[in-house]
């Protein structure tokens, strides 16, 4: 009998003997199962666990998260191995990629889908084939075990609180332009909510955009459009749903040579957001210390890998249709701007004083106390 296939026999086998134990909780709640945090230190048994991200345009998942998770299942698990692959922001790819970690016997799967809706066949497979799914960032759709993520609707909300703050007290005179997610991810539509639950009604919406694929560049045409839709004088501020959103408004912004600019929202603190804001062309971003949601995602893995439950993992519960109760953390988001970016970024050691204050930040950054 190959390697192979006596693995699969026994992982098989495992799997039956878990799910004996908790057949009983499941048919009486039809819910997804929920784990517990590994405990007692280090787990001795090694696991292959397969990682896929969406893309490599947005820094923060080459930079932070897969390296973040990658070191937390070594702590976890020293016998564990990871495999990864990115999507390049195709969503058939990352189905092929799927099936190719499947094939290659992977046993848990942490995955942040490009399109939440077609992934769904793809969860669905690793799920017939004892796979947990840990979703990441971004909840797929299908009968996934776990969800690590920030509060999406809080996101919104501090965003849209940021932009009213700028517009001062005579906000309801005043217009913005929306620029939301791709409606390919579920949470860009919390992200609007949240952010229209502030701002409906406290100042007009001008325009209001879908960003296809989340692309600086489809941000960029949005804001052009905006702006000759509107006119350049009559924009008093931009909802940019993340930092690469507002890269592309504020560079269609300046093209239209609209001075001084007004003011404009992100999310994630990207470095180039982080010395935009410092330079005072980007009103604010959305901090989300990425440490704590890699943590949980690899405690995640590493606990339904081993046939645990999540119980000291995950406190909260989400529903993605049909599959309700899914265990899920959903971490806290932090507003972002030129007063805390000392205590916050530099404090968590995201950056260092010298990656922000580059030679061409050097005279802001000593205005916004960064430098002396």
């Amino acid at each position: 009998m190959s390697l192979r296939r006596t693995r699969e026999r026994l992982r098989t086998a495992t799997a039956l003997a878990v799910g004996l134990g908790l057949a009983v909780s499941l048919a009486s709640c039809g819910k997804a199962a929920q784990v517990h945090e590994p405990g007692g230190g280090p787990h001795r048994g090694g696991l292959h666990i397969g990682l896929l991200l969406p893309d490599n345009e947005i820094a923060r998942f080459a930079r932070f998260d897969k390296p973040l998770i990658k070191k937390k299942v070594k702590e976890l698990c020293p016998r564990c191995t990871m495999e990864y692959a990115s999507a390049q922001h195709d969503a058939a790819n990352q189905q092929h990629q799927v099936d190719a970690m499947i094939a290659n016997g992977i046993e848990v799967l942490i995955l942040d889908p490009v399109d939440s809706k077609a992934i769904r066949a793809s969860v669905i497979k690793a799920h017939r084939a004892n796979i947990p799914v840990v979703a990441y960032d971004r909840l797929a759709e299908g009968p996934v075990s776990g969800y690590v993520s920030f509060d999406g609707a809080r996101v919104g909300r501090l965003q849209g609180e940021a932009l009213l703050r700028a517009l001062g007290p005579d906000a309801r005179h005043k217009q913005i332009v929306m620029m939301n997610g791709s409606s390919t991810d579920p949470n860009a539509g919390w992200f609007e909510r949240g952010a229209l639950s502030v701002l409906r009604g406290k100042v007009k919406i001008g325009k209001s955009y879908e960003t296809v694929g989340w692309r600086p560049e489809n941000a960029n045409l949005n804001m052009t459009g905006a702006i000759a839709a509107l006119g350049a004088q009559h924009i008093d501020g931009v909802y940019a749903a993340n930092d690469g959103l507002a890269a592309g408004v504020i560079a269609a912004l300046k093209a239209a040579r609209i001075h001084p600019l007004p003011p404009v929202t992100g999310q994630d603190a990207e470095l180039a957001a982080v010395q935009r804001i410092v330079a005072g062309e980007q009103y604010m971003s959305v901090y989300k210390p990425f440490k704590p949601e890699a943590d949980a995602a690899a405690a995640m893995a590493v606990a339904l890998g081993h046939g645990k439950t999540l119980d000291g993992i995950a406190k909260q519960k989400v529903n993605n249709g049909p599959t309700q109760g899914i265990p899920a953390v959903l971490l806290e988001p932090i507003p972002l701007t030129v007063h805390n970016i000392k205590s916050t970024l530099i404090k968590d050691g995201m950056y260092t004083i010298d990656q922000i204050c580059t030679e061409k930040y050097v005279a802001d950054c000593r205005k916004a106390g960064l430098i002396r």
